[in-house]
């Protein structure tokens, strides 16, 4: 389009100083100005059922009470493409999410796939779905994951959200127990990542964080999922969060620096800018094969492959006699029939390949 290859050109001519002041310009701007619509320029197959999901088993509420105001519930929201390797992990969270959703110490409220592929598809009727627009081609720079903070945007701007607080999850991520609400006093709730490290990146940080917004320190280790945060402090992050994230990426040396994990330094920055602290909890979440027990995590997150020799000793870099890597239904539908681990791998394998199949 047009006004897609215009944004391009006038964001390559402005300098990365320029992009900093206008971020922090915009930062108490209204979540509606500003950014890309369909209409205006943009400024800053076929069905194969892997599991039945769970019948409905919300109990009705009594006539008056508004459900609610019952708990401090929080809406779950998770981006996705129309891939099938997006789609059959979101089916998969959706079952764990709609078995543990209504569960005594809950607070999970109301459930939404954004799906930033544009259109609709086979599964709306399925999984509860906010369609959204996704970046203008080009945009992502082969980076998808950029499309997750501008498809928030269009999702916050839009919907009608009942619950005052969010959880921004991923497909990838199985609920294992029932999930409350860890956020307090204004603060969010987030999973520390060992490997977002804002002090050690301090001088590119600076390029998007102000001295003048406070120490580097501010900066939590953090990504945007798993975060529980409240309503009206992501709408004003998510606008800044994707501003950070497209200037970031157009900074070559910072795209370098955090390479994959850039639109996660993103989000971090832009809870910071914002005087969104968090609390965080190591225990939100697990990994396999590198966290071996459930103990007391809320989430199985499997982004790593897992894979172990007959003996059920792990051969993490090379692929073992058995192994389960979501990599490997990245264009087919998982088999029902996965094999189980061989005896001697741990628990939270085990738990993890049970919970897909």
């Amino acid at each position: 389009m047009g006004w897609g290859n215009l944004f391009f050109t006038v964001v390559i001519a402005f300098s990365a100083a320029l992009i900093t002041y206008n971020i922090i310009i915009s930062a108490n701007a209204s979540l509606k100005q500003g950014f890309p619509q369909p209409s205006t320029p943009l400024t800053i197959g076929s069905v194969d059922p892997i599991i039945k999901m769970p019948s409905e088993s919300d109990s009705s509420s009594p006539p008056g009470v508004n459900k609610y105001q019952k708990k401090r519930l929080f809406h779950t929201a998770v981006t996705a493409s129309d891939s099938i390797y997006n789609t059959w992990q979101c089916r998969v969270m959706y079952y764990w999410f709609k078995k543990f959703q209504n569960s005594p110490n809950s607070e999970m409220g109301g459930f939404t796939r954004i799906l930033h592929s544009g259109k609709p598809d086979n599964f709306m009727d399925e999984i509860p779905t906010f369609v959204a627009q996704p970046l203008p081609s080009g945009m992502d720079q082969g980076y998808i994951v950029l499309n997750r903070p501008w498809a928030f945007v269009q999702w916050l701007q839009q919907a009608d959200i009942k619950e005052d607080y969010i959880l921004m999850s991923e497909p990838d991520h199985i609920i294992v127990k029932p999930i409350p609400n860890l956020s307090r006093d204004g603060l969010g709730a987030a999973f520390p990542f060992f490997y977002i490290e804002p002090k050690k990146y301090e001088s590119l940080l600076r390029r998007f964080f102000p001295e003048q917004k406070g120490p580097i320190t501010n900066i939590d280790p953090i990504g945007n999922s798993p975060v529980i945060v409240g309503k009206e402090a992501l709408k004003k992050i998510a606008p800044t969060w994707m501003n950070v994230s497209l200037a970031m990426k157009k900074d070559p040396e910072t795209d370098k620096a955090f390479g994959w994990v850039l639109e996660m330094y993103a989000y971090a920055v832009a809870s910071a800018f914002h005087g969104v602290g968090n609390i965080l909890h190591k225990e939100f979440m697990i990994q396999p094969p590198w966290d071996t027990e459930i103990g007391k995590a809320f989430i199985i997150h499997y982004t790593y492959g897992c894979d172990y020799d007959l003996e059920g000793k792990l051969t993490y870099g090379k692929i073992g006699e058995w192994r389960f890597d979501k990599r490997s239904y990245d264009s087919i539908w998982p088999p029902r029939n996965l094999s189980l681990p061989p005896p001697g791998v741990p628990d939270s394998v085990v738990s993890l390949v049970h919970n897909i199949v």
